[in-house]
């Protein structure tokens, strides 16, 4: 299973992104996906997260300005970012609450996570 993302940039104050992730491989199910960042010198921490059933959350710090969305035919989740602030500049990491997925010899794994490669997001005049 690979997680890709995209969409990662450098953009003024006030501008706009858009993070996609999409997760390939032959998933059978996925519970909950996000979007968590980690800036330099602190602490990963989650953005927002979609349930399966289309339930969202946000950190305070983003809500009103970041919407998430997800296709759940196509295993994707995206992360429209607005009004971004300097204090938005972190390497944005996509996750999956919950993955399961067969193997090569048809052998079912349920994860609880699973992680894609970070996109840069920087926030800059």
């Amino acid at each position: 299973v690979q997680l890709q993302a995209s969409g990662g940039g450098l953009v003024q104050p006030g501008g706009s992104l858009r993070l996609s992730c999409a997760a390939s491989g032959r998933i059978y199910s996925i519970s909950g996906m996000g979007w968590y960042r980690q800036a330099p010198g602190k602490q990963r921490e989650l953005v927002a997260s979609i349930s399966n059933s289309g339930s969202t959350t946000y950190v305070d710090s983003v809500s009103g300005r970041f919407t998430i969305s997800r296709d759940n035919a196509k295993n994707t989740v995206n992360l429209q970012m607005n009004n971004l602030k300097p204090e938005d500049t972190a390497v944005y990491y996509c996750h999956i609450d919950g993955l399961g997925y067969y193997t090569d010899y048809d052998v079912p794994i349920a994860m609880k996570d699973y992680w894609g490669q970070g996109t840069l997001v920087t926030v800059s005049s």
